[in-house]
């Protein structure tokens, strides 16, 4: 997310007139000073710095490749690498408001054959079929102002798709982007409800929530998981002039009270994803952001203690990261994907991620 986000406190109050709820400054942050471990990447793709490339989503098509499909901010396309060697292996998407268009394509979730796309600059969502890209289904300008990261799951015959809006209240004398006053963070997520029509998807928005106290509120916003088994969203806090960390939210949009990784983080709290084991257990993957080095910390799924954290060898500035538990012949236990310096992508075999943080064996939940 661009630097011009992150404001002073005291500006941002100043600017919005919301000095009466002043955000409570977080304490000193008490950050781990162990070292993390260092892993090889399995893999790093060809760099192409004119894509700024932003969130990654992996799908495995009917002959058994996983393809690795990256929005590409800059160009408004998608770029499709090969899930195993990193080649890339198309491209799809031209600049516009049409379908198979795009305007600053930023999150993209896959689920099914669908790949979910959020187009920061037309103010929408849009859904494609797998594996020719066709068009099912556009929405969301109607209530989208400035849209970022999204999760999605299954709910019942279609799906629930939970989108972060980072809209904001205007600038300030030198440009800067102008945060609400704490009341009007009410609508940084949205909820919506897809159901089943034919071979296309009806939407509906279901609701739009967002914490207005202190602790709770969601200032800067983009990358939002979920883990539908705890009843848990996971949003990552990117307005470091508040805090590193992620805010934990119920499914309903209700905040808990708890926040995870401020105490482990020293830079920008930006990609998340989750492993998932039979049982109920796995682990929380989440990135601090950081321009010379990318660190991925885990933490349990159930408790939220902090389980690890690791460098790679080359992977830095991390925007989205995608974990794909599915077996490949590379990857017999999946692999982790992540955003490299806006440039391409890396993986990192689960195998070694495990080994390296000593994590109990995970029977991937079915």
């Amino acid at each position: 997310m661009s630097p011009t986000f992150r404001l002073l406190a005291a500006s941002l109050l100043l600017a919005s007139g919301a000095c009466a709820q002043a955000p409570v400054a977080p304490a000193p942050s008490a950050v781990s000073p162990a070292s993390p471990r260092v892993l090889a990447e399995a893999f790093v793709s060809e760099l192409t710095p004119e894509d700024n490339i932003d969130s990654v989503a992996v799908w495995t098509s009917p002959e058994g490749d996983p393809w690795a499909i990256a929005t590409a901010k800059s160009t408004d396309r998608l770029v499709v690498y090969h899930g195993e060697s990193g080649a890339t292996m198309r491209t799809f998407g031209t600049r516009g408001d049409g379908p198979g268009q795009f305007r600053r394509p930023n999150g993209i979730a896959v689920i099914d054959d669908l790949a979910f796309v959020v187009e920061r600059d037309n103010h929408r969502v849009q859904v494609l079929r797998l594996p020719a890209f066709s068009h099912v289904a556009t929405f969301g300008a109607e209530d989208l102002v400035k849209p970022y990261g999204l999760w999605v799951h299954r709910d019942g015959d279609g799906y629930a798709l939970y989108v972060t809006d980072s809209y904001m209240a205007g600038e300030d004398a030198e440009g800067e982007d102008i945060l609400p006053p704490l009341e009007q963070l009410d609508r940084r997520v949205k909820r919506y409800e897809l159901r089943r029509e034919g071979a296309g998807l009806r939407p509906r928005l279901a609701e739009a929530f967002g914490d207005t106290s202190p602790e709770g509120a969601l200032r800067v916003v983009e990358s939002i998981w979920g883990d539908s088994d705890h009843d848990r969203l996971l949003i990552a806090e990117e307005d470091e002039s508040y805090a590193n960390e992620f805010k934990v939210y119920t499914l309903a949009g209700r905040y808990t009270g708890q926040r995870v990784g401020g105490d482990r983080l020293a830079s920008q709290a930006e990609g998340i994803a989750l492993a998932t084991c039979a049982g109920g257990g796995g682990w929380w993957i989440t990135t601090e952001q950081d321009r010379a080095s990318t660190v991925f910390h885990l933490f349990d799924r159930v408790s939220l203690d902090h389980a690890g954290k690791f460098i790679g060898g080359k992977v830095a500035n991390t925007d989205g990261i995608w974990l794909d538990q599915r077996p490949s012949e590379r990857f017999p236990q999946g692999a982790l994907y992540a955003v490299h310096d806006d440039q391409g992508l890396v993986a990192f075999d689960w195998r070694d991620i495990a080994g390296a943080l000593g994590l109990d064996a995970c029977e991937v939940a079915p």
